[in-house]
């Protein structure tokens, strides 16, 4: 199944334009967030917020990154194979970042950072809130839409139906996504079916099923009915903001910032052949899931030591740089060699061969 990933299994520029989302989301908690969201830091960057502000709409991207590259991970692959690819992608590199962070904040227990053994003990399953416990960071919460999103294309290629009912299955996601975030409100639903964020996915499996399979009118309509729906969806996250930090983007700027990322991600698609793959883009590509695991916390604690010493700028610049380092060596050293571990045993246990080659296992 899972060959060791090579710049030859890689899109580059979907490689970088997952940089640009990390990059996103790390200056919004560096230089937003921070300061505005309950004493993170000491101090804060306010030449910089009304920016930076922007940077929360990363983990959008992330998810429109996602539905593209799952799509196409799904592509003739059986619902075994696609599933412990997924799992195999996501938990070891989980699992070194959340011990990291838990170590790092048992250490010094910031008062908006305390935590338990019982705590990093739920977190090992990663659904840490449904056994009562709160995530070793916050931005865990995505990674836990994203499995709930693999579990979902799972059961449909159990059925067959992600091969042959691709586009009435988006169809029915987004009528549910609508009919739940307008008219229901459901928070269970919210969770169970990703309403808030499902147009996002969506987006991305359309534009791979546009791609491989042709321009037809009943795919474009429902790429721009999940552009529509996804826009009018963030005005949730507008009022989160609004209601936690004081301030949010308006509307028109969420509006053309949905657009930008749509537009980034077709243009990546299309621009791929132009663009090759290197060790560099696969480095770049990797580290930014570890980045995004780690940077927040530990950044906060990291800042607010450095701060005394180097000044506020050059502190966040440089723990910024100490993030990166950090994620690209624990990819290199640690998260990758674990999965090549973990799929050996796996496939050791199922039948001691190869599950299937499949296409090239995108990351």
């Amino acid at each position: 199944m899972s060959r060791n990933v090579s710049p030859a299994d890689r899109i580059a520029t979907l490689d970088w334009l997952r940089l640009v989302a990390a990059l996103a989301v790390v200056a919004f908690h560096y230089l937003f967030r921070g300061a505005a969201g309950g004493g993170f830091l000491d101090g804060g960057y306010p030449q910089a917020a009304g920016i930076a502000i922007y940077g929360y709409l990363g983990v959008h991207l992330f998810f429109l990154i996602s539905g593209y590259v799952i799509a196409w991970s799904a592509e003739g692959r059986g619902w075994l194979d696609f599933a412990l690819a997924r799992f195999v992608r996501l938990y070891p590199g989980f699992l070194v970042c959340m011990t990291i962070s838990f170590v790092v904040l048992l250490a010094v227990q910031p008062e908006w950072g305390n935590v338990t053994v019982r705590q990093y003990v739920a977190n090992l399953f990663m659904f840490a809130p449904a056994l009562g416990e709160a995530f070793v960071d916050g931005v865990y919460w995505s990674i836990i839409l994203e499995l709930i999103f693999y579990g979902w294309v799972t059961l449909a290629l159990m059925s067959g139906a992600f091969q042959t009912l691709r586009l009435e299955l988006v169809a029915g996601w987004m009528v549910l996504s609508a009919v739940n975030e307008f008219s229901i409100g459901s928070e269970a639903m919210r969770l169970l079916f990703v309403t808030e964020y499902g147009p996002l996915f969506a987006s991305g499996i359309l534009i791979h099923h546009i791609q491989t399979r042709g321009r037809s009118a009943e795919a474009l309509v429902l790429l721009a009915a999940s552009f529509t729906l996804s826009t009018s969806l963030m005005a949730i996250g507008k009022g989160w903001m609004q209601a936690h930090y004081g301030t949010s983007v308006p509307m028109a700027g969420l509006a053309a910032a949905n657009l930008a990322m749509h537009g980034l991600l077709i243009a990546a698609i299309l621009t791929r052949a132009k663009v090759i793959p290197t060790r560099l883009s696969l480095a770049l590509g990797g580290l930014t899931y570890p980045l995004y695991l780690l940077h927040q916390n530990i950044g906060y604690i990291a800042i607010n030591a450095t701060v005394p010493v180097v000044g506020t700028w050059l502190a966040a610049a440089l723990v910024a740089a100490a993030m990166l380092t950090l994620s690209w060596l624990i990819w290199r050293w640690i998260e990758t060699p674990l999965r090549r571990r973990l799929m050996n045993i796996i496939r050791f246990v199922l039948s001691r061969q190869p599950l299937g080659t499949g296409p090239p296992q995108p990351a």
